[in-house]
């Protein structure tokens, strides 16, 4: 156990440490150091260490707090055994007295502003540049296909669209029931709940269908590229790709891109049969038979509708790998530096699919699609 003897002689008080200075037994110490401490203003402060059989690092802390609490000139520290004042080397109070890490000042508004406008403005340029990169990688993927690793992409094939189905499935299912079940009840009171078919069919197949599996996807392949990639820049991988003469991009974002684009629009059409069957399953309880449902669909839905839907896929796809390629590349050092780059992946890839199909809906009307 630890122990605390307090002598005063002349203008000094002596506070003697004995015994085991460990986690254990030194907080009642602790607490009766401080006190005397606050009782000996003005006189100066030995720390008589000669009887201390053992000091583990809260022990060490114990006697730099004490060094702490008054001016270094104030305190000394007599007889302490030479393993246990290595330990207290290590530490220097007057570099424990300063925050090491302090919050920055912040600035005016109009400062806070121009930062964050130059912020988004650098980051639209990093975009634009991966573009071209992306781009020119693609091409020379298109030219060369024996350059592209093709056993990778199968696996990422595997993992961004086998390992998806269940998923996709379960949201596709949910909002075919979800979107018949609030549909019918207002349409039954006019009688026309057959129309609630052609209500599934060209919502799913036009918006919902691609727009809800790349929200699924952005937010779990375009996080793990993200997270992949960002593991390796902070692990120094894509540095020693680069050292071996490998381009980043065309080893690591083309692969992803390929398998997206492979894979994006046949989890969009599995998504639409699954809505289809959800909503069809739905209004059996309406007293709407199965056949009259597909004849309804069949009936208001053409192939333009179908591939104004399924050509969005593939921008879609472009867009989930792209955006979760570049968070990964653009990963800083850091213990959070990999979650929020897989953050920021998921954030800005939402945001992207939800402007470009926007963007989609007004060409689309322009071309009377």
């Amino acid at each position: 156990m630890a122990a605390l003897a307090i002598k005063d002689t002349g203008d000094a008080r002596v506070l003697e440490l004995s015994g085991r200075l460990d986690a254990l037994s030194i907080r009642g110490v602790w607490d009766d150091a401080r006190r005397a401490l606050k009782e000996a203003s003005g006189r100066r402060i030995v720390v008589d260490a000669a009887n201390v059989d053992y000091c583990d690092g809260a022990g060490i802390a114990l006697i730099v707090d004490v060094l702490r609490q008054r001016k270094r000139g104030d305190v000394e520290v007599t007889n302490l055994k030479p393993a246990f004042a290595a330990l207290l080397k290590q530490f220097d109070v007057e570099v424990l007295d300063h925050d090491l890490d302090p919050e920055p000042k912040r600035g005016s508004s109009v400062e806070e502003i121009g930062e964050i406008a130059s912020g988004v403005g650098h980051d639209m340029y990093e975009q634009v540049a991966f573009v071209g990169e992306t781009t020119s990688a693609l091409v020379y993927a298109v030219r060369h296909p024996s350059s592209v690793r093709w056993k990778d992409v199968w696996v990422i094939c595997e993992k961004l669209g086998a390992d998806a189905l269940p998923i996709v499935a379960l949201i596709s299912f949910l909002l075919g029931v979800i979107l018949a079940f609030q549909s019918a009840i207002p349409m039954k009171k006019f009688g026309a709940e057959i129309f609630v078919a052609d209500l599934i069919g060209l919502a799913m197949l036009r918006e919902l269908g691609p727009l809800m599996t790349a929200i699924l996807l952005a937010g779990r392949s375009g996080a793990a590229f993200a997270a992949e990639i960002g593991t390796m820049k902070v692990n120094q991988e894509v540095d020693a790709l680069t050292t071996m003469g490998l381009d980043p991009v065309r080893f690591l974002v083309t692969t992803r891109v390929i398998a997206a684009l492979l894979m994006t629009p046949l989890l969009t059409l599995f998504a639409d049969l699954v809505s289809l069957i959800g909503g069809a399953m739905t209004l059996q309880s309406f007293a709407i038979p199965f056949v009259t449902f597909i004849h309804e669909v069949e009936g208001i839905v053409d192939f333009s509708d179908f591939m104004a839907g399924f050509v969005k896929s593939f921008v879609f796809a472009i867009l989930i790998a792209g955006i979760g390629c570049l968070r990964g590349l653009q990963t800083s050092a850091g213990a959070s530096a990999v979650g929020d780059s897989a953050t920021r992946a998921v954030v800005s890839g939402i945001i992207l699919l939800v402007i470009v199909d926007g963007i989609f809906a007004v060409i689309y009307f322009f071309l009377d699609i």
